[in-house]
């Protein structure tokens, strides 16, 4: 390597090093104020370390009903959407990879067409007022069940599951719903795994359906009181009788982001693994 390469190589690192410290310390210094002791912080609002650190902040958010109830609610959703998101993107992209499905062409340029055309707000909102699910558990839910992007990318996967493993399902009397459930899904894991990652982050972080969907308090989604919370000049009014002490509108709203942010952070690193493998569907093969 050449004394340039080398250079060049130092420079690359360093400004790795600088993007990824950029993209670090938000975070560091959300968690921070949000551990910091509402007095010191009243006093002293912008620090790198505390001198003492306190749970007040956290003990005032889980104190109030309506975030509790917005994250089982978002808890709930990202659980009951990621399943059906998986049941029915994979259901769908199995049956596009074989050639058999009558009307498979007619299908397939229908989903690129809804890549490139979408309908808008308004439509969406009409679809979801006349068929009944305004203000309800599965306006959240059932919008996000099938991404076009994401069924061709499984389905360029499916294409390459050998047909052998059909046929000897065949012959063992499977349907093809049983060769979809015994045989496909259990040799796809790694592939459910990572797109399991991306519905699951889509959905815990769903703002835009709950605000236009959702009118009642009792369903509306973590992302969308947190939003509220972020907003307001001062703590939230219900707030007000969880605790005599006076606490930081700044320190709430920081605790408030991290116990967002937590699930996901834990989850995140199991199925990181399966991130090249969910990326690179689809990709041209040497």
């Amino acid at each position: 390597m050449d004394r340039s390469s080398k250079w060049f190589d130092i420079f690359i690192y360093i400004v790795l090093f600088l993007f990824s410290l950029s993209t670090v310390l938000p975070f560091i210094y959300i968690t921070i104020v949000s551990f910091t002791d509402p007095h010191e912080f009243l006093t002293t609002p912008v620090m790198l370390f505390p001198k003492t650190w306190s749970l007040a902040s956290y003990r005032y958010i889980m104190s109030s009903n309506q975030f509790i109830n917005s994250f089982f609610i978002t808890t709930m959703l990202t659980i009951v959407g990621t399943v059906c998101a998986l049941l029915v993107t994979s259901g769908l992209a199995y049956g596009l990879s074989r050639k058999r499905l009558k009307g498979r062409n007619f299908i397939l340029t229908a989903i690129l067409f809804t890549m490139l055309f979408n309908p808008g707000i308004m439509p969406n909102y009409l679809l979801i007022r006349n068929i009944g699910l305004l203000n309800s558990f599965w306006a959240l839910v059932l919008p996000g069940l099938a991404t076009a992007f994401y069924v061709l990318l499984m389905k360029s996967f499916f294409q390459d599951v050998p047909a052998e493993l059909e046929e000897s399902g065949e012959i063992d009397g499977c349907s093809d719903i049983g060769i979809f459930f015994r045989i496909i899904l259990p040799i796809s894991l790694p592939v459910i795994a990572a797109f399991s990652l991306f519905y699951g982050v889509g959905y815990w972080n769903t703002y835009f359906n709950g605000v236009l969907y959702i009118n009642k308090d009792t369903l509306r989604p973590l992302q969308v009181v947190l939003q509220q919370m972020l907003a307001a000049s001062s703590a939230p009014a219900d707030y007000a009788e969880a605790s005599s002490a006076v606490i930081p509108a700044e320190t709430v709203k920081m605790a408030a982001v991290v116990l967002s942010a937590v699930p996901i952070v834990m989850v995140y690193p199991f199925l990181q693994k399966y991130f090249v493998k969910g990326l690179t569907l689809g990709s041209v093969k040497g």
